[in-house]
């Protein structure tokens, strides 16, 4: 377990720390009275060794069903991808229910809830950080930790108190931060970066056979 000061790691249904972000998701249970609407939290186990961090859920996507991930295209290429790297089991369905379990992982976001165009505010991501820092606290076998992104990796860093400039975001990078912990660096899994060639699927796949590599040398 890392030595830092934390709190709980999730935050509370009716978190209303950010009031833009309260607002946003209180018209959407306005609307979708039938979606998961609220923060939502992190899907594994705290004895994984492996922990992804992503932005913040998707409107139609972890919004909706309340599972990282889960409902949209970046949900189908990541736990294609786990499942093929043995980081989970069953089948992906798109469902919160379909059965799927991770095995040594555990998905989070920096963000909990879905923001407006898929865009926290630097106060949102601020506020939100405390229960990043409880996450990694909580994982009592943290090894691994795959940001997705740029801002996922700014917020780890920040989450963990080291500087983002020592530490600079590359796709395919194996960040080493010291007692046992590497930091990996991807292009998020989304259908832009997909669409556009930012990131394939080869590439995505890279990433994930240097993490499998490095945990099995444990």
């Amino acid at each position: 377990m890392l030595a830092l000061d934390a709190g709980p790691p999730e935050p509370e249904r009716d978190c209303a720390l950010c009031p833009r972000l309260s607002e946003f998701r209180a018209a959407n249970q306005a609307a979708k009275p039938g979606w998961f609407n609220a923060p939502v939290p992190s899907f594994g186990n705290a004895n994984a060794r492996l922990l992804i961090v992503g932005l913040a859920p998707g409107l139609k996507g972890a919004n909706r069903t309340g599972r990282p991930f889960t409902g949209d295209y970046a949900g189908d290429l990541l736990y294609s991808t786990l499942l093929a790297y043995g980081f989970a089991t069953g089948t992906y369905d798109a469902r919160a229910d379909d059965g799927l379990m991770l095995k040594d992982c555990m998905i989070t976001n920096a963000v909990r809830c879905v923001p407006p165009q898929n865009k926290p505010t630097p106060a949102e991501l601020a506020k939100c950080r405390p229960f990043l820092t409880a996450r990694f606290a909580a994982q009592t076998k943290l090894t691994v930790i795959l940001a997705l992104g740029r801002i996922a990796h700014d917020q780890t860093l920040l989450a963990l108190g080291l500087k983002r400039a020592a530490l600079p975001f590359a796709h395919g990078a194996l960040h080493d931060l010291g007692n046992g912990l590497t930091l990996a660096d991807s292009f998020h899994c989304s259908r832009y970066n997909t669409n556009t060639g930012r990131l394939t699927e080869a590439m995505f796949k890279d990433v994930f056979a240097a993490i499998r590599a490095r945990l099995d040398k444990r």
